[in-house]
């Protein structure tokens, strides 16, 4: 299944003592890309939590953001202030107003914001290792789940365009004989205006010649090619993003040479169309996992 990679997901676990929160942004990027917040005494979990995520998750640009708060009105009582933190706080408040002449007053609120100065919310963010990686795994269930619905969104798009560039490139071969019999008419009746005995060798060298430069049966099993592929990739189960950006770019290749070697007003419609189908997959994959 094909997965987006726009999506976002909140997860939210409350136990005896706090309220955990999980909030996950998800948008396109080439690789797996991701900025973890979390709050002041878990920073070495970073990496075990980067790590969770990358089980998971192959490509995308990822904001994820943890949130604790105490879940009882008596967790203030329990709250622990390190006297000798304050101390060393205030000490070096006093200092730098010597220095620069300025008052560095700070606030009780200031204080207690300090990194360190609050004791309790270290152990008990500690408390609750377990708790934080498990809803951290829900949140990114809910966000892949998230990326499949979009995914599914995606998938019918591009099989929608797919099966028009079919049509297209069906219709163009089709017209192929009329536009090289179009060509033959057009040289004869200019030799008929002109009144010229033309030698019939040179002027049939001259026709194939014509004929093989407007030729794009090549392009047009190429396109063919291409678009199969496509259809083949959609039905894997793995990161098909990079592989798809690759063949619009092939087809998109395709359709130029197309449009550069017509001489047939209605092929060169055909090709146009093709460029704006291709070029509507073409966004959408670049938000494909």
């Amino acid at each position: 299944m094909i997965k987006s990679m726009t999506a976002f997901s909140r997860q939210d676990e409350k136990t005896e003592n706090v309220i955990l929160s999980w909030e996950i942004r998800s948008v396109n990027h080439r690789h797996l890309d991701m900025v973890l917040h979390v709050p002041e005494g878990i920073n070495t979990l970073e990496n075990t939590l980067k790590e969770i995520v990358r089980k998971k998750l192959g490509r995308g640009r990822l904001d994820l953001k943890l949130t604790i708060q105490q879940a009882d009105s008596q967790s203030a009582e329990k709250i622990q202030i390190n006297e000798e933190k304050v101390k060393a706080l205030l000490k070096a408040c006093s200092q730098l107003k010597l220095i620069t002449h300025k008052s560095t007053n700070l606030s009780a609120m200031e204080i207690l914001q300090w990194p360190g100065v609050m004791e309790e919310t270290q152990k008990t963010q500690n408390d609750h290792v377990d708790v934080i990686k498990s809803s951290l795994e829900k949140a990114l269930d809910e966000l892949i789940s998230m990326r499949e619905t979009e995914g599914a969104r995606l998938l019918k798009m591009i099989k929608s365009r797919c099966k028009v560039i079919v049509k297209i490139i069906n219709d163009v071969k089709l017209r192929r004989a009329e536009v090289i019999k179009a060509l033959r008419e057009k040289v004869m009746n200019k030799l008929a205006e002109l009144d010229v005995n033309a030698d019939k060798n040179r002027l049939e060298q001259e026709l194939v010649y014509q004929a093989q430069r407007l030729d794009v049966d090549e392009e047009l099993d190429r396109l063919s090619a291409h678009t199969e592929e496509i259809i083949d990739v959609l039905k894997r189960d793995e990161p098909i993003g990079r592989r798809l950006d690759f063949l619009m770019q092939e087809l998109n290749r395709e359709a130029n040479t197309l449009a550069s070697k017509s001489n047939d007003a209605e092929t060169t419609k055909s090709a146009v169309e093709l460029k704006v189908l291709i070029e509507q997959m073409r966004e959408q994959c670049l938000n494909i996992e």
